[in-house]
């Protein structure tokens, strides 16, 4: 785990002061595009960022990615994080270990490099300290309502490898091990200290599941769920998690392995920062965003963040934060492989 190359401080503009301690840590996992990374971390300022760069990623590419980040972007060591493959919950599970390690961050985000914030950082700053101990994350014991007929099911009882972005499924069913309760949701999320700790803790502790999960299917989606579902392992996490996705994502019914790129098209919609009409918090972040596609939204987003938040990012009451809201996501759960 490395620090990145510190800038020439005369050619550079002075950072704010970090808050003590920093209301989030953010792990970013990054495949591509590094000017968009560049402009992603400055609008995560002040936050400790720890970013990941898919081995995979030519050395020209890594280089650009990495080249005068400021002092608080730490690098992660690299792993190669293809599709649907297990390396993607170690990565970010190394994320949460160097964040837990060298920030006293109140809170953990798990972002990719194609995301970007919505609100500003003084907004998730004071969303968070509303929300001090609590995660905010959409994860659904199985039966999954949004995953096939299984729910869900078929992902952890077959072995599966990747190519590409292809799907192998050995079809001899085995055991789910025992103990656990099986959970699926999106790898994005924001975690509060404690579990992202627990997670951490799991891993280390429990080989046998990592060997399980490492023949699953986007084990990214249901290992950490699982862990964070059981209450053996994290017993507070029911009563501690505000069920509900801070991520405004351009899903629509089109079957498609990822989300679309958001363009100008999007920005009404973007910029309202409520994908459903029940949620319960306004999105923080949003994805899919690239340099090529997104310029004038990402323009329209900062100009919006740099505006005082509105009513309507405040935070809900206890009773309405313990609600869980669903999103519909049948157009991503049959293009990841779960029957229909």
């Amino acid at each position: 785990m490395d620090r990145a190359p510190r800038p020439d401080p005369a050619s550079q503009p002075a950072e704010p002061a970090l808050p003590t301690p920093p209301a989030l840590a953010c792990v970013i996992l990054a495949h591509t595009d590094p000017e968009h990374v560049h402009r992603l971390i400055a609008a995560l300022d002040p936050f400790p960022v720890f970013l990941h760069i898919d081995a995979r990623v030519s050395p020209t590419v890594a280089s650009a990615m990495t080249a005068g980040l400021p002092h608080r972007v730490t690098l992660l060591p690299r792993i190669d994080t293809g599709w649907a493959r297990w390396e993607n919950v170690a990565a970010e599970v190394a994320g949460y270990r160097a964040a837990l390690a060298t920030t006293g961050a109140s809170h953990i985000a798990l972002l990719t490099g194609t995301d970007y914030p919505l609100a500003s950082s003084t907004e998730i700053a004071e969303l968070l300290a509303a929300h001090r101990g609590r995660s905010m994350a959409l994860i659904h014991p199985f039966p999954h309502p949004h995953w096939g007929q299984n729910g869900g099911y078929s992902r952890l009882r077959y072995r599966h490898w990747a190519f590409g972005k292809r799907m192998l499924r050995l079809p001899l069913p085995r055991r789910i091990p025992a103990g656990v309760v099986p959970a699926g949701g999106s790898q994005l999320k924001v975690l509060a200290r404690g579990h992202a700790r627990a997670v951490v803790d799991v891993l280390d502790a429990e080989p046998r599941l990592v060997r399980f999960w490492r023949r699953s299917w986007i084990p990214d989606e249901t290992f950490i769920p699982t862990v964070l579902s059981t209450p053996r392992f994290v017993p507070d996490f029911a009563a501690g998690n505000v069920a509900t996705d801070l991520w405004w994502i351009g899903w629509d019914n089109t079957a498609r392995k990822s989300p679309p790129w958001l363009g100008s098209d999007h920005i009404p919609a973007v910029l309202a920062r409520r994908r459903w009409a029940a949620q319960l918090l306004p999105n923080l972040f949003a994805r899919k965003f690239s340099t090529a596609h997104s310029g004038e939204i990402l323009d329209a987003i900062d100009a919006q963040r740099a505006r005082p938040a509105s009513p309507a990012s405040a935070s809900p009451t206890a009773q309405d934060s313990a609600r869980s809201v669903a999103a519909p996501d049948s157009a991503r759960s049959v293009a990841a492989g779960d029957p229909a």
